[in-house]
């Protein structure tokens, strides 16, 4: 039997903080309230999350088997059988948990599967496969979304794209870490999009909330960045952990103006994500 360490590594579990504050934005944009499928909500999406990784280290069990010996199937810490079974298994019992929560978060959710299988499949042949990624985690917004009492709302859709930028410039980053590439610096705008949309989103006195919030975010990412952008020794893999961890802050900003018991939630949630990288690596 694989050791619970080797399922932790192969889910990246230590992403999961980020899921969550994804559904817990999504669902605030959506209206809040509706709590009774909460539990579906990130029950669901928190297995479509574990099988895609599973997944992804099926389909790229080639790759690793040249470039990352280190990694769970490889290494013979668990067969490429097992993690193919385990993944698909947690990808039916996701979508499974959606339609339970409701037609359109299931729906969606047959959407989210597809497009994690299509990632997993072909993000180390197409160059622009990060843009998957970024839509993955949009329409994670959007189910949440569709969970809560006001459904799908215009702003949900918006906040879903400025995390889908985000997601998509931190993933084209991540793409530095595995191909040992010359560095490329436009991607380092997309991870600014949420700040621009959360000013632009929050006026009156939510403005002050959305000040302080993008002025932390920012701080974080540019801390970020320092170990890949700015020295002699570049690690594209601490940076793209410690911008994954960021995604937690991309949830707050869309939520600026939610209660202040929400934020210290997210403040959970973001010291959760940074901890669990200490045990399974984000990447």
């Amino acid at each position: 039997m694989p050791s619970l360490r080797t399922l932790l590594v192969l889910g990246r579990v230590s992403n999961l903080p980020t899921v969550w504050s994804n559904c817990l934005a999504g669902w605030w944009l959506g209206g809040a309230k509706n709590t009774t499928e909460l539990p579906l909500l990130f029950a669901g999406v928190t297995f479509l999350y574990v099988g895609g990784m599973f997944l992804n280290d099926a389909f790229d069990v080639e790759f690793d088997r040249q470039h990352r010996k280190e990694r769970p199937i490889p290494s013979g810490a668990i067969s490429a059988r097992e993690v193919w079974r385990a993944g698909f298994a947690l990808l039916i019992a996701g979508e499974g948990l959606l339609l339970f929560a409701g037609k359109v978060p299931g729906i969606l959710g047959i959407a989210l599967t597809l497009c994690i299988l299509l990632y997993d499949a072909i993000h180390k042949l197409i160059t622009f496969s990060p843009l998957l990624m970024g839509v993955c985690r949009f329409l994670v917004y959007v189910i949440a979304a569709a969970i809560g009492i006001g459904g799908v709302t215009g702003e949900a859709l918006w906040c879903g794209l400025a995390l889908g930028a985000y997601v998509t410039g931190l993933s084209f980053v991540a793409r530095g870490e595995s191909l040992r590439g010359p560095l490329k610096y436009w991607p380092i705008a997309l991870l600014g999009i949420p700040v621009g949309l959360a000013i632009l989103l929050n006026t009156g006195r939510y403005r002050e909330t959305a000040l302080l919030l993008s002025l932390i975010f920012a701080l974080w990412v540019l801390r970020c960045l320092r170990p890949t952008y700015w020295t002699n020794a570049p690690n594209p893999g601490r940076t793209v952990s410690g911008l994954l961890a960021g995604i937690v802050f991309v949830d707050w900003l869309a939520v600026a103006d939610a209660p202040h018991r929400l934020g210290l939630v997210f403040i959970a949630l973001f010291i959760s994500a940074i901890s669990l990288q200490r045990f399974a690596p984000a990447t």
